[in-house]
């Protein structure tokens, strides 16, 4: 086995890591949203909730991607198809999102104060720049378009809260039960944009970056 073989295999270790941790973080997130989400009547925070549990569909897609990538044949399957799956996951919470966000806002329903929300949102603004960033490189070294995509997820899952802050404590500090369905509606075309680029393999790599192992 070469060095530069060794080297590839010690990127794609760590990426997996950096993913399961990514995986173990959302199924906490999906959990404490969805259930608080639920408690409140909170759209935005159901969204957020269903945004995780999506994530948690597009790690493991990551995490089938990396234990194929010693195989260059079985990589570039891999990759085809993970990334059509995250893909598709994108565009159907953006669709659900809308839908829900826009019935909320037609028939008036305030959500009730949840102070769980604001600290699981807080505590997402805070982690997922992190977990984005160690992955985004661990994707660029790989030259990996999955990997790409699912750091994007990770980065767009800090959008999301702030967005889904913002929404919650004008919600609790204002009265302002639009804020919420508001907020939703606001990541829409956020998550649609994100599907339907990598839907259409569009999600950029690092090109500048060589991949590891493969001069």
């Amino acid at each position: 086995m070469t060095s530069s073989t060794l080297t590839r295999a010690a990127v794609v270790r760590r990426g997996a890591l950096l993913t399961w941790l990514t995986i173990a973080y959302n199924t906490v997130e999906a959990v404490v949203a969805l259930i608080a989400g639920g408690i409140a009547g909170s759209v935005a925070l159901i969204g957020f909730g269903l945004d995780s549990v999506i994530e948690l569909s597009s790690g493991l897609a990551g995490v089938w991607r990396l234990r194929r990538d010693a195989d260059p044949a079985a990589r570039a399957h891999a990759e085809r198809v993970a990334l059509r799956v995250i893909g598709a996951s994108f565009v159907l919470l953006a669709a659900y999102v809308a839908v829900d966000a826009v019935a909320s806002l037609a028939l008036q329903e305030a959500p009730d104060e949840s102070p769980v929300g604001v600290v699981i949102a807080a505590a997402s603004l805070l982690v997922m720049p992190l977990l984005a960033r160690a992955k985004r490189r661990v994707a660029a070294q790989l030259s990996s378009r999955v990997l790409t995509a699912e750091s994007r997820q990770t980065e767009l899952c800090a959008y999301l809260s702030a967005i889904l802050l913002a929404g919650l404590l004008l919600n609790a500090q204002l009265g302002w039960w639009w804020a919420d369905p508001v907020a939703a509606l606001v990541m829409v075309p956020i998550i649609a944009r994100e599907g339907v680029e990598a839907l259409r393999g569009r999600t950029v790599c690092a090109d500048c970056c060589a991949p590891v192992g493969e001069h």
